[in-house]
């Protein structure tokens, strides 16, 4: 999988600092807490109804995400992946609805993930 290149002001030694590791691990917890509560699993665990059910867009955003597919020849498989893994970032964000933000995300993680063979 490739990392994604960070930008050269991020290197600087007077760069702001990220998150401490103890924040993101109750931001952590937190999401899993939401996923339990909402689905009784982890949102890679859900079944294609659970996903379709739990991880519902705006109709813009489901555009955004059929052009995606259309684009970067994704299955059916892929998307719901990629609707998982949204869901997830907006958890994380401690967000109630996926947000085109998380959306996008999802989908350039997609990109990132696929093998050479794919492009």
């Amino acid at each position: 999988m490739l990392v994604p290149r960070l930008a050269p002001a991020a290197l600087r030694g007077d760069a702001p600092a990220g998150e401490s590791s103890a924040d993101v691990r109750e931001r952590v917890a937190q999401a899993r807490a939401r996923q339990l509560q909402r689905a009784g699993t982890a949102n890679a665990h859900l079944d294609q109804a659970q996903t379709l059910g739990d991880c519902r867009l705006c109709s813009a955003d489901h555009d955004l995400l059929e052009q995606a597919m259309d684009r970067l020849q994704l299955s059916a498989r892929s998307m719901h992946r990629i609707l998982r893994v949204a869901r997830t970032i907006a958890d994380l964000a401690g967000a109630a609805d996926i947000q085109r933000s998380h959306l996008t995300e999802a989908i350039g993680y997609r990109q990132l993930d696929r093998s050479p063979q794919d492009h």
